[in-house]
């Protein structure tokens, strides 16, 4: 097997929620570690895939919700400082599209969540390294992870949704490169 590395200048793990019933919240996480290990990206079923998240590095554009999102209310960063996910099972759906079946843990809590990934391709970059890019989505229910903090609406219904919508879009490649 081999190790394969996340370029991070070109990779993103975004989430977004519906806030008010009307709009979304968009945001991502600054800091994160990947392991990813497959003898070949282009058969992700030969794959092992980890993520840890830094909880506290969480990024709406808002410091004040990006607090709130930190504290106690919801992620409790002191308490439970990272977010994980470990695959347990890859099944290819076609061509390029796979099911990325794997335990999700926030706040100590864990639940299998499954990622639709589609492979997007591989070239090769301006200093010759090959690179592999992959998006992957899954929706998860909130409060089956401890997320329950919401606010009632004067004209009805809550100002937090508790589906989230959670996209992460991936290059990697088989060596550290720097940051272009």
């Amino acid at each position: 097997m081999k190790n394969w590395t996340v370029d991070h200048s070109h990779s993103k793990v975004g989430f977004e929620v519906k806030h008010m019933m009307v709009s979304k919240v968009k945001g991502h996480f600054d800091s994160y570690s990947a392991e990813v290990e497959a003898e070949d990206l282009t058969d992700l079923t030969t794959a092992a895939i980890a993520f840890t998240f830094d909880a506290a590095s969480i990024n709406t554009n808002l410091e004040e919700r990006d607090k709130h999102l930190r504290s106690a209310d919801f992620f409790g960063v002191e308490k439970y400082p990272t977010i994980q996910f470990n695959s347990t099972n890859i099944v290819k759906k076609g061509k390029y599209d796979y099911e990325v079946t794997g335990d999700l843990t926030i706040k100590n809590i864990t639940k299998p969540v499954t990622f639709e990934v589609e492979y997007g391709g591989t070239g090769t970059n301006p200093w010759g390294v090959e690179v592999y890019g992959f998006e992957a989505s899954a929706k998860i229910n909130r409060e089956e992870f401890g997320l329950t903090w919401n606010a009632v609406l004067e004209k009805g219904g809550v100002l937090v949704g508790k589906d989230i919508k959670i996209k992460v879009e991936l290059e990697l490649n088989p060596k550290r490169i720097s940051n272009r």
